[in-house]
């Protein structure tokens, strides 16, 4: 039946895309020319069943072999897919966030293009944001992975991000997760931070839950991932814990320590002083005689220094605020859900 009252879109005009609904799929591939015509397949299969509007956005991050290729020519047939390509290999926190620029869905899933993350677990995790969370985390609970060399080096690093970022979750590391794009639009990642969003989507006060998903072994290749991610982790772990809980009061940090620094120097001042002028011949030392002036000396420095660097700090995050117009506050749209 033909409505003549509504206004007919000329054919070349596209249709509006409803981006409330739409889910965008996230996938950055590094040298995964075996995995990613399957993981694609299976991905259409998946969100096509479905039945939700989405948006697939492949991230080719700098590939060697024929991955690229391979996802241009999928593009060509699937209207669903976008490939995004970088220049060279910049880290799976930099092909996540092109990825991220690159989408159009307020619903973000990103997950592995190593066949390790299973597509059907996407529907669950989207209910699961949808019934009132703005993180739903993967849990790989059975997980399909070495256990030296990669499930206790995980757990370890699990408990030690919960422990102090105050955020509980199992597996911070499963790229399996669903976002709310409003919560991680504004952050800036580098490193080896897209394990931390939801760290960073509770320093904006978003609710987070984790899901238990399943995980898959490894068909081709090998991880991409040695034991000496682990100390670029929590270098980086170290940073997020800084910017959550000091980045708007830096002085806390860097005059907290030079203010302990100068009351250490007062330690081996006082014992300085002791064995100069003690009735004890035995302990008598000239202040030539032992480090201790040199070491309140350069504790004394030290903690200058840092109160210098701390006012320094501030005047950098008061010109970071005021100069972008940016509020030390995050609103909510609406009451939060019970």
């Amino acid at each position: 039946m033909l409505v003549v009252d509504a206004p007919q879109r000329p054919p070349t005009m596209p249709a509006p895309i409803d981006r409330a609904h739409l889910v965008s799929v996230i996938v950055p591939v590094f040298d995964e020319e075996e995995s990613v015509e399957i993981l694609h397949h299976e991905l259409t299969a998946t969100l096509g069943a479905w039945g939700r509007p989405y948006e697939l956005l492949f991230v080719d991050d700098g590939s060697r072999d024929r991955t690229g290729k391979i996802l241009d020519r999928l593009a060509a047939h699937d209207e669903h897919l976008q490939v995004v390509h970088l220049r060279r290999n910049f880290g799976q926190t930099a092909a996540l966030v092109a990825g991220i620029d690159h989408s159009q869905g307020e619903i973000l899933v990103p997950l592995d293009g190593d066949l390790q993350n299973d597509p059907a677990d996407i529907p669950a995790l989207v209910a699961r944001l949808e019934a009132g969370y703005d993180v739903v985390s993967g849990w790989r609970k059975n997980r399909q992975d070495r256990a030296l060399t990669r499930k206790l080096p995980s757990v370890c690093a699990n408990w030690l991000i919960s422990r102090i970022c105050g955020v509980s979750l199992h597996d911070y590391g499963c790229t399996l997760k669903a976002y709310r794009r409003d919560v991680i639009e504004g952050a800036r990642l580098y490193g080896e931070m897209h394990r931390f969003i939801p760290i960073y989507a509770q320093m904006q006060g978003g609710a987070i839950t984790e899901m238990v998903v399943n995980h898959r072994g490894r068909r081709f290749g090998r991880s991409k991932y040695g034991l000496n991610r682990i100390f670029k982790v929590v270098l980086d772990l170290l940073l997020v814990k800084f910017l959550a809980s000091y980045s708007a009061k830096p002085m806390y940090v860097f005059g907290g320590f030079g203010l302990a620094c100068l009351v250490f120097s007062l330690i081996p001042i006082n014992l300085a002083l002791f064995f100069k002028f003690t009735s004890i011949d035995s302990l008598q030392k000239d202040f030539v005689e032992t480090p201790l002036p040199v070491v309140a000396a350069v504790s004394i420095q030290i903690g200058f220094l840092a109160l210098l660097m701390g006012i320094l700090s501030e005047m950098l995050m008061r010109t970071y605020f005021e100069s972008q117009g940016k509020r030390t506050y995050v609103l909510r749209n609406g009451s939060p859900e019970n």
